[in-house]
């Protein structure tokens, strides 16, 4: 064969190669290139946010063409802010918190309420007494602010009771309840109330239990308000081709949360692994409770419930959190829905009606 004609066979074989590579490309989204896409948590790295982390960790977003980079949080960054101003397309927020940064022209649309209920609690001493939002009166309540009073105040007014003083502003730990200088400590089930099970009692030289305290839980007072949801800018969504990878950023972090549920102990090192300030029995405590908030999900992971979206905007607008309810473009179900139906044709349980919660040890520190 001739030097002319073993170069067009070269050719043709090349060519062929680049028919077969292109054939065995990826089939979601035609192309290998991935999206860069960024997540802005509400707080620093800890198991609230796992199933994220879990959908980097086993190549769930890798598998929908995205490449998520996950930025932490802080006190002085407001996850709707940093979403509305484009420098990430989806954030985490409480959902009165960014029907404030709504109000304020964020333009922000709820697109996964991951969390189905509020793991927002009053924790009191188990003498002190107290065992309703009746029993405030006159006594030293605590709140963190920020946003996160709004459940407190909605049941301090549906109550009509008086507390002793001005709220008290707390740090973000449990301090001022075991030092004695509140009443009732605003703690979440998932983080501050662990803390107080992983103090020592002066009395016992050993941990706290659950029979030392009392607790006032939003969720049966009836002034709770839906949490983590999953936030975008409307007016990013409504460019061309950026529900499609809404809706892909969806189906990889609901396969986040079901492996977390469903491979408790992995996902934990998953956490660890991505450094948490704080250690591994508090981390594998706050899964537990998070799996709790997320499961059951009745609708299917991330679909939101109209009759709890409706409490939130009742207790918003009674407490003066917001100013009007907001429109019904406010949230949408439609990709939270498609990424569940698309979970369910692959035959994973996006509904977790039989989850059951574990028993989880706390060490002291929550070491």
């Amino acid at each position: 064969m001739n030097t002319r004609r073993r170069l067009a066979a070269l050719v043709t074989l090349l060519a062929a190669f680049a028919l077969v590579a292109a054939a065995c490309g990826d089939d979601d989204t035609g192309t290998d290139e991935l999206i860069p896409i960024k997540l802005q948590l509400q707080w620093v790295t800890q198991a609230q946010f796992a199933g994220y982390f879990a959908a980097v960790d086993q190549g769930f977003y890798e598998d929908e063409g995205l490449d998520v980079t996950i930025l932490e949080g802080a006190v002085d960054i407001v996850p709707q802010q940093v979403v509305a101003s484009g420098q990430a397309e989806f954030g985490l927020a409480w959902v009165p918190k960014a029907l404030v940064s709504n109000e304020e022209g964020a333009g922000l649309v709820n697109i996964a309420q991951v969390f189905q209920r509020s793991g927002t609690l009053m924790v009191s001493w188990a003498d002190s007494g107290i065992t309703s939002p009746a029993d405030w009166e006159g006594k030293r309540v605590g709140t963190w602010g920020f946003g996160n009073e709004f459940e407190l105040t909605a049941a301090i007014e549906m109550f009509g009771v008086t507390v002793d003083g001005d709220l008290v502003q707390q740090p973000f730990d449990m301090s001022l309840l075991l030092n004695g200088e509140l009443d009732a400590a605003q703690a979440m089930t998932y983080n501050e109330y662990a803390q107080v099970l992983e103090a020592i009692n002066p009395d016992t030289g050993s941990q706290y239990t659950p029979a030392d305290l009392s607790v006032v839980d939003f969720n049966e007072v009836g002034t709770a308000m839906l949490q983590d949801a999953v936030w975008a800018n409307a007016e990013w969504l409504a460019e061309e081709g950026n529900e499609d990878v809404a809706e892909r950023f969806l189906r990889a972090s609901f396969r986040g949360w079901i492996f977390c549920r469903d491979n408790f102990d992995e996902c934990v090192d998953i956490v660890l692994a991505n450094g948490p300030a704080l250690g591994a029995s508090h981390q594998a405590w706050q899964l537990n409770e998070i799996n709790k908030l997320i499961w059951p999900s009745p609708g299917g992971i991330g679909v939101m419930d109209a009759a709890l979206w409706a409490q939130t905007v009742e207790v918003a607008t009674s407490q003066g959190v917001i100013t009007a309810a907001p429109p019904d473009s406010a949230y949408r179900t439609d990709l939270a829905e498609a990424a569940v139906a698309s979970l369910d044709e692959d035959g994973l349980d996006t509904e977790g009606a039989g989850f059951t919660p574990r028993e989880v040890h706390l060490n002291p520190g929550g070491e």
